[in-house]
């Protein structure tokens, strides 16, 4: 394992997020605010509580999966489709590192940003809400794996995309709309049983039902079955990134 170019990556990567540090702090602040404001005093108002826990505290964990998914997911995406823009993904094909490795440079700093704004926004929703986490270990577990393996999926989006318009066509037109549609805010058992079970097929459901588990205790899917995704989806994401450097697909055309 060649731990100096896994570092190297990583702290260039690093170095881009750190530049506009201050830009990446007030915009999640503000759009946390925001839904706040909205979701929690507009409509949390004639909601009391969800499955025994506040409108206000319930949507928190919905506000981190939606805003960590996204942002782990542009990241990496962009992170990876600059050098094919500018031509240096060559370098990086041509010297003695291994697809893994390259994979573990871009990916580790997309998700340690999505680590890092999921952070944030959890320390601004105390200034709204009361929130107790039971399991906190749990919850920490939940986050990192949210964030590599959506940053692995933005990683593949990067390869994919052949200008920057597509970098944004998933992550606004996918998974948005997953996660809004997946119990961020509110439970799938509130909906009625047809749509229950149409919710089901939603990936997306298997992680926010996780994640909130990690908070309040309540879960709409099994803990087991939403570690399951996570593993699924990470390990499908691999193997995909492992075939593309093996092929050269969109790295060497």
């Amino acid at each position: 394992m060649n731990l100096y170019a896994i570092k190297a990556i990583y702290i260039f990567e690093m170095s881009r997020f750190f530049r506009t540090l201050w830009q990446s702090i007030v915009s999640p602040v503000v759009s946390t605010s925001l839904y706040f404001v909205v979701f929690g005093a507009a409509i949390g108002s004639r909601i009391d509580q969800v499955e025994g826990v506040s409108y206000g505290a319930f949507i928190v964990p919905g506000l981190i999966m939606l805003s960590v998914m996204t942002q782990a997911t542009t990241n990496a995406s962009f992170g990876i489709y600059f050098p094919k823009f500018i031509g240096t993904i060559y370098e990086h094909l041509s010297a003695p590192v291994s697809f893994l490795e390259i994979t573990l440079g871009y990916v580790g700093a997309a998700a340690t940003k999505a680590l890092f704004i999921g952070s944030v926004i959890l320390l601004t929703a105390y200034l709204f809400v009361d929130i107790r986490i039971q399991h906190p270990l749990a919850m920490v577990a939940f986050l990192i794996l949210t964030c590599t393996s959506f940053a692995l999926l933005g990683f593949i989006i990067g390869i994919w995309a052949g200008n920057f318009e597509q970098l944004q066509l998933i992550p606004l037109l996918v998974i948005t709309p997953l996660v809004f549609l997946g119990g961020s805010f509110y439970s799938i058992s509130m909906l009625p049983p047809v749509w229950q079970t149409i919710t089901l097929f939603n990936p997306v459901v298997y992680l926010i039902s996780g994640f909130r588990w990690a908070f309040f205790g309540t879960a709409d899917v099994p803990v087991g079955l939403s570690l399951l995704a996570i593993a699924g989806f990470t390990a499908i994401c691999l193997a995909t990134i492992a075939w593309i450097f093996k092929t050269g697909w969109r790295l060497r055309d």
